[in-house]
């Protein structure tokens, strides 16, 4: 993706592109229903709480200060939720009774991820209001990305790092009952399922993508990490030149359950990648916004999670 490409697709819109080329025939199928109050746009529709701190990561480094991102998280959530502590600002989301997934992202590993001191961060809050830690899973598609980034060395003893695919191609960990079936090129395989892990066992779900950019969808945020990484047999969706990637992602993250669950989301901006992700093994690639964002509704902010920061920041790269 040159530079001109990736300003562009900032700055489209998903309506300008869904008009060039005619929607694909979605079935979903499943048996949950939304609850009264839905995580999905939760409680602060259109809201997005910005933390910034140059002491967050040293771009030289790519060190990561613990003590800063402590105080991030604490500052976003309180603003977030209109409290003065970190407890009654996490009591707003979860109660001791839940079990939490946290949806991370690996697949840019070790390059580009959610960094592993963000997210022991937001597991040492989750704690601290009674969750157990054996009632708290680290959640990916796939178990090598998982360990290329090591979360078992900053979390507590009994936080679950749980995989869908063991292996590739392996789908005992899905819901053959809950998916999304669509034929986009005329693969043989037209349906991609729910990861087990969210239609059996988490209760709520908070979301922790980074900032990407994706050579099929173009600038990548909320969106696209939770509905991607909690289906299978998601790549289909683009081939070529051709990208089906606009609607099929909001099309999984409006499934039952996981619409219902996912209550949080926490942006990982302190690190990204503008150009050659989720892949991208040069550093030459990657900034460093130093930021972090706070909401409940993924809309506003998904594909163009922070894209103005995005935009920035790959012209000061260059």
């Amino acid at each position: 993706m040159d530079r001109r490409t990736f300003l562009e697709l900032s700055g489209a819109t998903p309506l300008a592109l869904a008009a060039a080329d005619s929607l694909p025939k979605y079935r979903v199928v499943s048996a949950y229903q939304p609850v009264e109050n839905p995580g999905m746009p939760g409680p602060y529709p259109g809201q997005v709480i910005s933390v910034h701190s140059p002491r967050s990561i040293d771009p030289q480094t790519e060190k990561v200060d613990a003590a800063t991102v402590r105080e991030m998280i604490s500052r976003g959530m309180r603003e977030l939720t209109a409290v003065k502590s970190d407890a009654d600002a996490w009591r707003r989301f979860f109660t001791p009774s839940d079990v939490v997934g946290i949806k991370v992202n690996c697949s840019g590993a070790p390059g580009t991820m959610s960094l592993p001191e963000v997210v022991a961060e937001i597991t040492r809050n989750l704690v601290a209001i009674g969750i157990k830690a054996t009632q708290i899973y680290i959640f990916e598609r796939f178990l090598g990305q998982m360990q290329r980034v090591g979360y078992d060395r900053f979390v507590p003893q009994g936080v679950e790092i749980h995989a869908a695919e063991t292996s590739r191609g392996s789908i005992s960990n899905y819901d053959t009952k809950t998916y999304v079936e669509v034929d986009f090129f005329g693969e043989e395989d037209t349906r991609s399922n729910m990861t087990r892990l969210i239609t059996e066992r988490l209760t709520k779900i908070i979301n922790v993508p980074n900032m990407k950019d994706h050579g099929a969808a173009g600038v990548t945020g909320c969106l696209k990490n939770i509905a991607y990484g909690s289906f299978s047999n998601v790549a289909r969706s683009h081939r070529n030149e051709k990208t089906n990637t606009l609607t099929f992602i909001g099309t999984l993250a409006a499934v039952e359950p996981l619409r219902s669950r996912t209550v949080l989301n926490i942006m990982d901006g302190l690190r990204g990648v503008w150009h050659g992700g989720p892949f991208s093994r040069s550093k030459k690639f990657r900034f460093y916004p130093q930021t972090m964002m706070f909401g409940t509704d993924p809309w506003p902010w998904t594909a163009c999670c922070s894209t103005s920061s995005m935009a920035n920041a790959s012209r000061k790269a260059l």
